[in-house]
């Protein structure tokens, strides 16, 4: 065997966590605006008072922002600060519940398929412009419009909004699309079909609106400096160094700005964690996620804090790839990883072993209550006896007696460590050869986007609270799929479940767990990784932060300074 325990020892002195794609695109980010955090209660902030403390916010990143355009966006990073800058219809509040942003209120139709928002009429852009229903037809036509080269648009959109799908195909104008402004500030908008958590997509990136007068000046620059950018949110980017950082201020013209108690946001792009450290212990910066080495040098300190999320971990295999697309030896790969020391010795910071496609502690059963992992139970295991068979078939199928694969990584300090113990795990598979590339986090996105790999490491975290939000991205040619995985069997079982079950809940909860089955156990499709828990150091000045399940992992409207 390849793998010593000598290398775990030394892999865990060097490895930090790195950050999942909230949505993006199966796609990964290191920074540390993916971790969860909370410096403090949140509830109430907007009648506490943050005394005469500064009220600016150091905080670190460790990729830059890929995109700060809504129909363009797909990673953590840039959905983030999205939702820092930004508001759609409802924004996420404590517990990730939706609360009134533009939108005051809403009905809607007694079949479900109508829904009408009343706007509020006291926001404004930071051009100047009222935020009008209009914005939201604007936007959400630009993110299914195909001359626009959205991929989460529709993805978001298609089979959710009526006609999305047919416009984005290119069979329908995007002028067809199921969103209407009755008025100024009345906005109505018509579904495909009925769908349970509609109220909660609204609070996400790809619905954001946009100014149209303000996009059409840009042009082709729309979104890429800071002062090609439009806000209406609680902050604006004042300033975007890329590679370096971006800074935001307060919005003062936001319609609820007295609940904004934060002057400023500043974010550094730092890719080391053992630079992180120093910044905070310096006190340059206020938080900072914290790597295996560091783990237990800070568990009893006060600043320390671990949460755990429903994010996951998995690697991603491209079928196109002839060993690849054989099921064998993909469930050697499967089998032959050691979750548990990855998560216990090499991660050290709480996180999981992940057993399957849906996280723990993420959706429950309708009746029964009973968690969808723990009825599922565990559909990977390490079993390196099993997994040297499975491969030894793979091979003989494939005429080959050795095996070189590329592999997808990411290009900082802490991803490069992580994908060096996956390396070394695969290759204990007989005449195997894995061949590391790390490259930046946006090339990884063009990259996944254009299926240019053989193996990735990738992550999800979830779009809305549904297993759809985990299961949908592997239909075929499905907009997140990129594997190339096709399967008329668990396409069927996801399209059930969206359409003849919407609205019969404990049927469509059992078709998801078989669809689960079948994506994992049968087919392979994805190795789990790690479920994702965050350790980190935070100042305790820090008060009122939010933390979500899903879309941007932090809140920071009602964030504040104090004691410092």
């Amino acid at each position: 065997m390849k793998k010593t325990n000598w290398l775990l020892l030394v892999l865990a002195l060097v490895l930090s966590m790195f950050l999942a794609a909230c949505s993006g695109g199966g796609n990964e980010s290191e920074g540390d605006s993916g971790s969860s955090d909370n410096g403090g209660d949140s509830e109430n902030t907007e009648e506490q008072s943050s005394g005469d403390s500064e009220q600016v916010l150091n905080i670190t990143d460790s990729a830059e922002i890929p995109t700060m355009d809504p129909a363009l966006a797909t990673d953590a990073v840039a959905f983030q600060f999205l939702g820092s800058t930004m508001d759609g219809l409802y924004r996420l509040g404590e517990g990730g519940k939706p609360e009134p942003a533009i939108a005051k209120d809403h009905e809607v139709s007694e079949d479900a398929l109508t829904w009408t928002f009343n706007l509020r009429e006291d926001a404004t852009w930071s051009n100047g412009e009222p935020v009008t229903a209009n914005d939201f037809v604007y936007a959400w036509q630009r993110a299914v419009n195909p001359d626009t080269g959205s991929e989460y648009g529709p993805y978001m959109m298609g089979g959710v909004i009526k006609n999305a799908t047919a416009i984005a195909d290119g069979e329908t104008p995007p002028e067809e699309l199921g969103v209407k402004a009755v008025d100024d500030y009345t906005l109505e908008i018509t579904l495909e079909k009925p769908i349970p958590y509609f109220e909660s997509l609204t609070t996400f990136g790809t619905f954001l609106p946009l100014n149209q007068k303000f996009v059409e000046e840009q042009g082709e620059d729309f979104s890429l400096e800071a002062d090609t950018l439009v806000s209406n949110g609680p902050f604006t980017m004042t300033e975007w160094n890329h590679g370096e950082g971006w800074t935001l201020e307060k919005n003062e013209d936001y319609w609820d700005a007295e609940a904004v108690k934060l002057d400023k946001i500043n974010v550094s792009v730092v890719k080391e964690t053992s630079t992180g450290v120093n910044l905070y212990q310096s006190g340059d910066i206020d938080r900072t996620g914290l790597s295996a080495e560091f783990v237990d040098q800070y568990r009893s300190n006060e600043d320390f804090q671990v949460e755990k999320e429903p994010t996951l971990f998995y690697l991603k295999f491209n079928q196109e790839n002839e060993i690849l697309g054989n099921v064998k030896a993909r469930k050697a790969m499967q089998m032959i990883i050691n979750r548990e020391d990855m998560v216990n010795v090499i991660l050290n910071n709480g996180s999981i072993p992940a057993v399957g496609d849906i996280p723990e502690d993420f959706v429950k059963h309708p009746e029964s209550g009973e968690d969808f992992r723990e009825i599922n139970g565990d559909l990977v295991e390490t079993n390196k006896e099993e997994a040297q068979k499975l491969w030894s078939e793979a091979k003989q199928e494939l005429g080959i007696e050795d095996a070189e694969i590329g592999y997808l990584g990411g290009d900082s300090d802490v991803a490069k460590n992580l994908d060096a113990y996956l390396k070394d795990q695969l290759e204990e598979l007989e005449g195997l050869t894995v061949n590391v590339q790390a490259v930046p986090f946006k090339e990884r996105i063009d990259r996944d986007k254009n299926m240019e790999y053989d193996i990735q490491n990738a992550g999800w975290g979830p779009d809305y609270i549904d297993p759809n939000t985990f299961l949908n991205m592997w239909v075929t040619d499905g907009g997140n799929n990129h594997t190339g995985y096709a399967s008329d069997e668990y396409d069927g079982m996801i399209e059930e479940a969206n359409n003849e079950l919407a609205q019969e809940p404990v049927k469509r909860f059992e078709t998801f767990l078989e669809a689960e089955k079948k994506l994992i156990q049968e087919d392979a499709v994805l190795a789990p990784l790690y479920q994702r828990a965050s350790a980190k150091l935070v100042k305790p000045y820090v008060k009122g932060v939010i933390t979500n399940p899903m879309g941007p992992d932090y809140i920071y409207k009602y964030a504040y300074i104090e004691g410092k």
